[in-house]
Parts: structure tokens; sequence; C-alpha cells
């Protein structure tokens, strides 16, 4: 499905602002460095999902501005007309390097690196954030669901209690990196190319004289995907009486299979109830969907009750993250070329976990060959290199006298480029190739770090020269 938005007024007015008072100020062609990250896994979780990559890619490939929007700014703010003219002019030169789509991250690691000349920095900033913020939300939150559901089908229903049309289009697209491969989204079906899925609304059932007419014909239109709605009226006493007698006259006979939605009551009960019944009318293979503003925490606890529910469809819980529904992520300047040499750049602020890492830098995560398991990351500067042929020592950058020895280890550097000078250079991978990708990036990490309740704490280290140079930077600021 094509389709070509032109978002690049999409932005912080401020983004504009400040590129004029640096085209203003000389400082048009100044190469500056910014790091993409996050503070805080979602709803105390171990690690995140890394999404919306992809919308990244096509926004800086189709930024530019149109008349219209050089007319906007002329009339709303007193900008140069040379200024204007550069913006008429505009196209994205620097560099990029991002996380792959559907990598596990963890707080304060750079997931999207752009080196840029400064303007170009600012004027990408607000979507950069913007995409990774709610896909990565939207991403992690499915994680947790699937994985909560225990290898039972998740499908994605959120369409209809999204916060926009965009939050349920992009939405379902980070839910099936997840593992959410249904959508109920038409529109996000056609453009993604995964399938829709869906059956019938409690109005079906009120349409007809009864609801067993209301079943008779549904299964007669639809017998291969026939997932009957049973709580319309008594969930046990008549809609699951009439399907199951649905079920014998127009499934049964033609060697088909078929199921029951339960969409409100006590779940845990009927779903057990439900089972019970099916089996002994000898419908042991028809299945059980359950949905009803549910959440991995509600489907922890449906599970733990023995509830028999073979998929669930999950709708304003996943599509708005509803218990933890804002991902931190933050855009920060840590490096400026000066005289031919990058100049590392530093926040420092009395919330120590606000204090940015400067520099220029790369991300490696650290396997033990033995078990294949991530045992840490760590971020060193650009210039320097792991070589993971020797043991080398790695320690807690807040805690210092933490340290680990890490020997017969595999260090993989977790950034690539995807634009070179303006150019993209990156091959994107199909969805499913993506969703494949997070569950091997989930794989590799310990129980641990994965339970919901009080999670391991994932080592993300600084190098010894990095460590260094963060505190001498916050020394010197310190000092002023």
């Amino acid at each position: 499905m094509s389709e070509i938005r032109n978002l690049s007024m999409l932005s912080d007015f401020y983004e504009f602002t400040m590129a004029a008072g640096y085209f203003e100020n000389g400082m048009k062609d100044q190469v500056a460095v910014f790091d993409a990250f996050y503070r805080k896994n979602p709803d105390g979780g171990g690690y995140a999902i890394f999404a919306g990559l992809n919308d990244v890619i096509d926004f800086i490939k189709n930024l530019h501005f149109t008349e219209d929007d050089i007319e906007y700014f002329r009339q709303t703010e007193n900008f140069s007309e040379e200024f204007l003219e550069y913006l008429s002019n505009f196209k994205f030169t620097g560099d990029v390097w991002a996380f792959p789509e559907g990598s596990v991250m963890f707080p304060g690691e750079p997931i999207i690196t752009v080196k840029a000349p400064i303007i170009e920095c600012s004027i990408i900033e607000t979507y950069l954030l913007l995409s990774m913020n709610f896909n990565s939300l939207i991403a992690t939150k499915t994680n947790r669901i699937v994985s909560s559901a225990r290898g039972r089908l998740v499908m994605e229903f959120g369409a209809r209690r999204a916060q926009g049309a965009d939050a349920s289009i992009t939405g379902a697209r980070a839910a099936f990196i997840s593992g959410a491969p249904l959508t109920s989204n038409t529109y996000s079906s056609q453009k993604y190319g995964f399938k829709a899925a869906g059956t019938m609304a409690h109005s079906w059932i009120q349409a007809f004289d009864s609801e067993y007419e209301a079943f008779k014909t549904y299964a007669k239109m639809y017998p291969d995907n026939c997932i009957l709605l049973i709580d319309t009226y008594d969930t046990l006493e008549s809609g699951l009486v009439n399907a199951m007698k649905v079920f014998k006259e127009e499934l049964v006979p033609k060697g088909l299979k078929g199921g029951v939605r339960i969409d409100s009551g006590d779940l845990a009960y009927l779903s057990k109830e439900v089972r019970k019944r099916l089996d002994e009318n000898g419908l042991e293979d028809f299945t059980i969907v359950a949905s009803n503003s549910l959440d991995e925490f509600k489907i922890e606890s449906l599970l733990a009750q023995g509830a028999q529910i073979d998929s669930f469809g999950i709708g304003e819980r996943l599509i708005t993250a509803k218990s933890d529904p804002v991902f931190g992520g933050v855009y920060k300047l840590v490096a400026m070329e000066k005289d031919g040499d990058m100049k590392a750049k530093i926040k420092v602020s009395e919330n120590v976990e606000k204090i940015t890492t400067p520099g220029f830098k790369k991300v490696y995560r650290l396997y033990d060959k033995k078990t294949g398991k991530a045992e840490a990351d760590y971020i060193a500067l650009a210039e320097e290199k792991v070589d993971d042929s020797k043991p080398m020592v790695i320690f807690d950058p807040l805690f210092t006298w933490k340290m680990k020895k890490m020997k017969d280890f595999k260090a993989r550097e977790m950034q690539v480029q995807i634009f070179d000078k303006g150019e993209l250079v990156y091959d994107e991978p199909s969805l499913e190739e993506i969703a494949e990708y997070r569950k091997e990036e989930v794989a590799s990490l310990w129980d641990e770090v994965k339970r919901y309740d009080s999670p391991h704490n994932y080592y993300v280290d600084l190098s010894q020269d990095l460590w260094n140079l963060k505190q001498k930077l916050i020394l010197e600021a310190k000092s002023k």
C-alpha cells in the first residue's frame, strides 16, 4: 500500500526558532551529535523493545518544505528571507545510527545517534522522538502481554480506543513486532501486509430475531472462521447452548472447527465452565477466546486461576499502554565539532538520572559464549574497540565497586548505520523478519531480567575512558 505524507512540519516550533538562530549566527554548518535514549522502563520492567525506526527513516527521506510551509513561516515569525531560502532547499545531509527495530534496549544507552549540522539535528528531533516513544511503548507493552499469555495467541483489537488514527495504525504494527500477529485494524492490515481478524459484535446478534438465527447465519457465511460471541444475553444458558447447536449442525458435519468468544463476566469461571460443556458435547477442539479490557496483569491472574482460554483479544490496555502510558525517550546534545575535533558536551542536573553521558559513542552487547545469554551492555567512546578475544572488567557507572570480569564472551555492536551523508544505506528488513528478530532478542535475556516483579537489574556499563570523561565534565560544569 503506497502512502506518502509530508510530515516535515510536524515539529515543536522552537526547533525552527533555534534553527533560525543557528543560521543567523554562522552555525549553519556546525556539526553536532545527538543521542536519543530513555531513562526508565515502562511498568517497572527489566527492559524495553525498540520500534518506530521505519517511520524515522520515511520522515528523513521525505523531509522537505513546500511553498505553503515557507509562507507559513514568513507570516508566523520574523524569520529572514535568507533563512527561509535555506529551508526551501532543505535536505538532510547527516549520518544516523540506530539499534535495529525489535531490539531489546535498556535505559541510558543511545538507541539512535544523529551526527549532522546542528540545524538538521534540531529539525528532526520531534518526529524522531514521537516515533521512537510511541512505537516502543506499544511494542514493549505487547511484549509483556504476549509473555503473560504463555504461548497463547494474542490479537490486537485496539483501533476504536486508540488515541487517534495514526496511533491505531502504527500501534498495530508495533504490536505485530512484539508477537500479536493479528489485528482488528483493516487499514493496518492492508498497509503493512499482515492478517486482519474479527468476527462479530453484539449488534449482529441483536439484529436477528434470535441468537440461534444470528449464529446459524454467520456459520453458513464464514464456516472456516466461525467464532461466536456468546455473552449477549446469557453466556452459559443461552449463548453457549445456541453456539454448540450451530457447531453440530454447520461445522462438525463438514469436519470444521470453530470457537466462542466471551467479552464480559467472570472470565476465569465462565471459561472453565464453557470448556467443560464443550468437551462434554464432543467439541474438544473448539476454542475459547477472551476479551474485555485485558492486559498482562489480568491475563496472569486468569491463568493462575486455571482459566481455560486459548487466545486473547487485547484492546484499550494494549494500544494505549494504559498502566504506564508515556515512554520517556529524550534527545540530547552530546558532542559538537570544533576546529575539526569532536568536543564532548554534557547536561548536568541535580537529578542524577538526568545527567547525560557525553561524547560520540558506541553500544556493545556482551554475550556469554556458553549460554548465549546477554550479560551486560557496554557503552564506549566511538574510537574505542572492544576486543572480545581477551578478558575485560566492567563496572557499574554509579556504584563503581561493583565489578565483573568478562571472559569467554562475544561483543556485538548494537547500532547499525541508517543514513550516510543523507543517503539511506540500510536495507530495511521485512516486518516478519523484525518480529522474528524480536523473539530472538527476548530469548537472549535471562528469565530474571524478564520477570514482572522486581526484575534483575541488567547492567549498562561505561568504559573506563567514557566514565573518566563524564566525571571530568561534571566537575568542570560544577566549577563554572
